[in-house]
């Protein structure tokens, strides 16, 4: 039996260069929460205690 082992991260070092930089904790103005809107839909930007993001809808 072989072991699993995952697959390396793929990064495109140029395109990361070139994505706008937003902090969770600015978007939730220093809390937990935030409500994000795309088109029309709201969605919830959460941090978890363990300083995780979870984006719902």
């Amino acid at each position: 039996m072989t072991p699993m082992t995952a697959a390396p991260p793929r990064h495109w070092p140029a395109e990361e260069a070139e994505l706008p930089v937003h902090d969770a904790r600015a978007l939730t103005a220093e809390g937990a929460r935030a409500r994000i809107l795309l088109d029309g839909q709201s969605y919830t930007l959460r941090i978890t205690r363990a300083g995780k993001l979870i984006l719902t809808k």
